[in-house]
């Protein structure tokens, strides 16, 4: 679990968050916050379930040897944005669903969402 705090703060960083929000969104000290982000304490796995609630991120990529810092060849950074915007778990369940469409059915889908948004 020695890369925990590395994930973390990686994590904690990206989505903009100060130590000082995050603790407050778990209910934690900021100072606890500060000793997992430097190995110097490991947490139960109720405080990470939690940390990972906050964040947005399942447990398992925080408790991960090496987080993907860069994305595969091929993903854009409008892509990256979106991710960043929707957050990693919507991303997940949207594309999940979507791979299941038939071309016909991602057009009909498409044409609801304009709808949707457009035609009020």
């Amino acid at each position: 679990m020695s890369h925990f705090g590395e994930n973390l703060k990686r994590v904690r960083e990206d989505r903009n968050i100060s130590q000082r929000e995050l603790a407050l969104k778990a209910r934690l000290g900021a100072s606890t916050i500060e000793k997992y982000e430097n190995n110097e304490q490991i947490p139960d796995t109720q405080t990470i379930l939690k940390l990972s609630t906050v964040l947005d991120i399942p447990a398992s990529e925080l408790l991960e040897r090496e987080m993907i810092n860069h994305h595969p060849a091929g993903i854009d950074s409008e892509i990256e944005q979106l991710i960043k915007e929707i957050g990693p778990k919507r991303t997940k369940l949207i594309l999940r669903k979507a791979k299941e469409f038939s071309e016909d059915d991602f057009l009909r889908v498409m044409q609801m969402l304009y709808e949707v948004k457009y035609e009020k």
